[in-house]
């Protein structure tokens, strides 16, 4: 792989950095250590984060590929670094609610860890300078961010995405409480496009509780000053079973992570 400093930068953001890729039609996605909450106000560097959300959101995509659900993923390059296919992003951030937490319990006074009556999807306008406001439908297709159909699309595909991954993490003993998702157009040669999944699925964008205790296995622990941030996010590796692949390729044994 070429080294990073020989590669084009297209684009930096909080966690990632996208680089070209080596083929047409194709980006590097490059996780960093760095977390950021509160729109960047509070910042820390995470050694390990960006190993972990790597990890987690391969295993996360491959699953997603493996059942029809279209998403950007290619394949994983390295231990920091994916291969996915260049899309058009939707300036959207798609979330989904399966339990009351973080601004809608503030915006309705629900308790936090209150199950809501059905999954909620919201979409919130993606700018930082603006806080990304939460938005409505009508916005979307007012200010032409997104057709009636991709909108349709998108909710679709959240709740496939929502049932599926949530089954996921429940084999793990992990509640999936909420999770953030962001869509983008990929064009064919024709010059038509469809939606599908894009960025990343990991405990950057997913609030985790443990099924037991409900301990916080996510970037809320960073957010709430909770400590042990990569430790959670080592934990939920673990559980899925990818802690596993990772000591292997380390050349460590298995059995010490069952040990831990």
């Amino acid at each position: 792989m070429t080294p990073m400093s020989r590669r084009k930068k297209l684009y930096e953001g909080k966690a990632k950095i996208l680089y070209e890729g080596p083929e047409p039609g194709t980006i590097i996605q490059h996780f960093k250590d760095d977390a950021t909450a509160f729109n960047a106000q509070k910042r820390a560097t995470l050694e390990g984060k960006g190993v972990l959300n790597n990890r987690i959101s391969e295993f996360i995509m491959e699953h997603l590929n493996r059942i029809g659900v279209p998403t950007h993923f290619i394949r994983r390059l390295n231990m920091r670094e994916q291969l996915v296919r260049e899309v058009e992003i939707i300036p959207l951030e798609v979330v989904v609610r399966n339990v009351a937490a973080g601004s809608i319990s503030k915006r309705f006074n629900i308790p936090e860890g209150e199950p809501l009556p059905r999954a909620i999807v919201e979409f919130y306008f993606k700018d930082d300078a603006l806080g990304d406001p939460l938005v409505s439908e009508e916005h979307v297709t007012a200010f032409n961010w997104a057709s009636p159909q991709e909108i349709d699309e998108i909710i679709a595909l959240a709740l496939r995405v929502n049932d599926f991954v949530s089954g996921l993490f429940a084999g793990a003993g992990i509640r999936l409480i909420d999770f953030k998702l962001e869509f983008g157009r990929l064009y064919d040669q024709n010059d038509m496009a469809r939606v599908v999944l894009a960025d990343e699925i990991s405990p950057d964008c997913c609030r985790l509780w443990d099924m037991t205790t409900n301990e916080k296995m996510d970037k809320d622990r960073f957010r709430r000053d909770l400590g042990n941030v990569t430790e959670a996010y080592a934990e939920v590796a673990r559980r899925l079973g990818i802690m596993r692949e990772m000591d292997a390729a380390n050349g460590t044994q298995p059995e010490s992570v069952e040990s831990e």
